[in-house]
């Protein structure tokens, strides 16, 4: 695979390729290409130990660096994937949280490595995007949700 001109790097302590096929389980157009040794021993770890894995997520190309602890995840950068029904949220939803993962707010959740995720159903998405007082309804909707409820949020745009 070749590189991209452009790849997130998300820096975990050293699970990144478990995270990698997380990923790839769970999102579709998401894959694992190579897995890269450490050629030496670093301060995180050992020669032979994976050092990076590259691998895309709904269709983004990644690079997993396992870099040690010293720099964790957060809220700053997230995934936002968008859904369209209550089955795909839930499945998603259900993936991340159910798999050490944990709920936060608005359609927040992290995964068990810590990395932020927005399972964002489109008719959230629209009714924002529609602005006045739909939006404000839906917006209102969303503020009071942990994982978004799809007929909540339609019967929000609806009034």
């Amino acid at each position: 695979m070749a590189i991209a001109k452009n790849t997130i790097c998300l820096w975990y302590d050293k699970d990144a390729e478990a995270a990698a096929r997380f990923y790839a389980e769970t999102f579709p157009d998401s894959t694992v290409g190579a897995v890269h040794r450490a050629p030496g021993d670093y301060p995180a770890g050992q020669a032979g130990d994976a050092l990076t894995v590259e691998f895309t997520v709904a269709g983004i190309p990644c690079l997993g660096l396992n870099g040690g602890p010293a720099f964790k995840h957060d809220e700053a950068f997230s995934f936002q994937i968008a859904t369209d029904d209550q089955q795909e949220t839930d499945r998603y939803w259900n993936a991340i949280v159910g798999n050490g993962g944990q709920e936060s707010a608005c359609g927040w959740c992290k995964d068990k490595w810590g990395v932020s995720w927005q399972i964002t159903p489109r008719v959230l998405t629209e009714a924002l995007a529609v602005g006045g007082d739909e939006a404000k309804r839906a917006f209102a909707a969303m503020m009071e949700m942990t994982k978004i409820d799809v007929a909540a949020i339609e019967a929000a745009r609806r009034g």
